[in-house]
């Protein structure tokens, strides 16, 4: 029974149904097609979907081959030395333990110091108690909201002929209407009591700014909407990150008289005494970021529907809008009706989502308000909590055993580490960035789930299961990655183009997208190089791809998989080179972890030997994604 319950536990469908509907199917057929109950997770045998993938050119299975043998010995002797690597240089006897011993904490687990260094992972650790009551509070609420507004008596669909005695009732738009009137009610409600309790009065300051850019989407002339709206968001960016939050004492300093004399507070004001009323997070603008994704949704998705003919799509293509495609949910305007500042509002505001994402777009949003989700259950749901609890606890376990983060923070002398214990330091500390990434937005995808709107997941594969930079990204915070292809890289022009030409254009928007991802994530000169290292990092694979088409190895498949695990072995070092410089450790830090680990002929012996381990770990990746497609799964990650 174990192994059953593991399986649907990890399968694809139980993170996230997109990975296994395509975007442009009815959730309702597809889930059927593919053998998922929409009433949840149902494991698929082998068998029952490889057909879908005969001419996808898939190679048989090699699990059981000698050479597959070696690889499982290969990669079960690194992953023991990986994590003694840094449980050694974590105990209490290593030379350097004293210099980071007190960046420790006292641990939940008996006799374990903890590594809660990271300040940003260390302020979601510290508040996921009070999480938890609010995600439990928040679902009871809106039942509560909607028993006392008796929704179930106006929303439900009924037949309507008026003859025969047949009960009179809405019809299917009516009800989905009303459904959407009343979420909408109540996510705004519940969003200014939500931000209120956050930022407290800074609550009139991010109203400023919506306001602000709800104008440019609804006044300006058409023609002047998209530029305008980046001008303007990019602009708060900068402007939030140099004015840290636009205090009120420097506000209405000009305005007010300042109180108090030379001893006692000089030059304060009144707006000295609203800044003291910040809430839990005072710095708002720090989490404003994920706000300023959701405003650009709204403008463009407000002027694109501009041009959308009269008539409603849905009617023209004879779709059932409470079977909309993710692609139709996403692309077909809303209602001219929808585009109010109230709808806005909850839409920016939505509490689940507010503070870390995942991202979905207003469109989509709207759609899922009025007809809820196929893929929504509660067995589903129920699955991807317990994912979610067995992702907080492994990194729980890390945390307390493996102090990589304090040691980085306390930079001790790197000399007294070996090569593969510094390696395994820079290694670990991107798991740990990972991680917390990964599980912030799982409790948010979580919570939302739970209220009846399903974003998509944003960890799409474990950090360690990737091997290409371009796929990488597509699966590392996807939904941002999704919102970029949307709003950015497609309206620049994506890859239009033939030949060389087409590739070139790709490679400029790739550099736009990723300095605007890394402006976004920090206005820092680090992060700037780390949005212009990733687009240099993708150079190799599309001139690789050119030079070694796969249609002229289609003989030599063998020889083919491991050429191309000769190239993934470098795309692996390279993702791991940007991202310590963009999110670790900066450029002088990075010079220093190299040096220390190619400074000497053993440190040159030990990274040949590592590149050998990434060897056998690609060709793993490789034949996963064989057996995947034999399932009929078809992923771009």
């Amino acid at each position: 029974m174990a192994f059953p319950f593991v399986r649907q536990l990890y399968s694809l469908d139980t993170l996230d149904t997109r990975f296994v509907v395509p975007a442009t199917a009815p959730p309702r057929e597809a889930l059927e097609e593919a053998k998922l109950d929409p009433a949840g997770p149902i494991p698929v045998e082998d068998s029952n979907r490889g057909s879908r993938s005969s001419g996808d050119n898939v190679q048989p299975p090699r699990w059981n081959t000698t050479e597959f043998y070696f690889y499982y010995v290969a990669i079960i002797a690194s992953v023991f030395f990986m994590f003694k690597a840094v449980l050694d240089v974590s105990q209490e006897s290593h030379p350097n333990y004293s210099k980071f011993e007190h960046l420790l904490s006292d641990g939940w687990i008996p006799g374990r110091k903890v590594d809660n260094t990271d300040a940003q992972y260390a302020g979601f650790r510290q508040n996921i108690p009070y999480l938890f009551i609010v995600v439990l509070l928040h679902p009871i609420l809106r039942k509560a909201y909607d028993s006392f507004w008796r929704a179930g008596t106006y929303t439900q669909v009924r037949p309507s002929t008026g003859r025969g005695g047949l009960t009179m009732g809405l019809t299917p738009s009516a009800a989905a209407d009303a459904r959407l009137n009343q979420r909408i009610s109540f996510d705004t409600f519940f969003a200014v009591i939500f931000l209120v309790a956050l930022h407290g009065v800074s609550i009139f300051k991010i109203v400023a700014i919506l306001y602000a850019n709800f104008c440019i989407a609804t006044r300006l002339p058409r023609q002047y909407i998209p530029a305008a709206t980046w001008i303007f968001n990019v602009g708060t960016l900068f402007a939030n990150e140099f004015s840290r939050g636009y205090s009120y004492a420097t506000i209405l300093g000009p305005f007010l008289p300042s109180t108090g004399s030379e001893k006692d507070q000089p030059g304060s004001n009144f707006g000295h005494t609203l800044d003291s009323y910040g809430g839990l997070i005072p710095r708002w603008e720090v989490l404003f970021n994920f706000t300023i994704l959701r405003l650009i949704s709204f403008n463009l998705d407000c002027y694109w529907s501009l041009s959308s003919p009269a008539s409603s799509p849905l009617e023209k293509k004879q779709l059932d809008a409470s079977n909309l495609s993710e692609r139709d949910r996403v692309c077909i305007p809303a209602s001219p009706t929808a585009y109010t500042f109230r709808n806005y509002f909850a839409y920016t505001m939505y509490s689940p989502l507010y503070l870390a994402g995942p991202i979905i777009t207003f469109n989509d949003y709207i759609a899922q308000c009025r007809y809820r989700p196929h893929s929504i259950h509660p067995r589903r749901t129920t699955m991807y909590a317990i994912r979610f609890i067995v992702v907080l606890l492994t990194m729980e376990i890390m945390i307390h055993y493996m102090y990589m983060v304090a040691i980085f923070h306390a930079k001790p002398a790197w000399s007294e580490y070996t090569p593969t214990q510094l390696s395994m330091l820079g290694f670990f500390n991107l798991k740990h960035i990972w991680l917390k990434l990964l599980i912030p937005w799982r409790f948010f995808r979580l919570w939302s789930l739970l209220d009846g709107i399903d974003p998509p997941e944003n960890m799409v594969r474990c950090m360690s299961d990737n091997y290409s930079v371009m796929q990488f990204w597509r699966g590392w915070h996807r939904s941002f990655n999704k919102w970029s292809l949307r709003y950015l890289y497609i309206p620049l022009g994506g890859n239009k183009g033939e030949g060389v030409r087409g590739k070139a254009r790709a490679v400029f928007n790739y550099l736009a997208v990723f300095s605007f991802i890394a402006i976004w994530h920090d206005i820092q000169l680090r992060l700037l190089m780390w949005g212009w290292l990733v687009t240099l990092f993708v150079l190799p694979e599309i001139v690789a791809g050119y030079v070694f088409p796969a249609r002229k190895w289609r003989d030599f498949p063998d020889q083919y998989r491991w050429l191309c695990g000769v190239g993934a072995v470098a795309e692996i070092l390279m993702l791991m080179t940007a991202n310590l410089v963009g999110f670790a450790l900066g450029v002088d830090g990075l010079k220093d972890l190299v040096s220390g680990i190619v400074g000497t002929w053993s440190g040159w012996a030990f990274f040949a030997t590592a590149c050998g381990a990434l060897f056998t770990g690609v060709q793993f990746m490789f034949e996963w994604r064989e057996s995947e497609k034999r399932r009929g799964i078809k992923m771009k990650c």
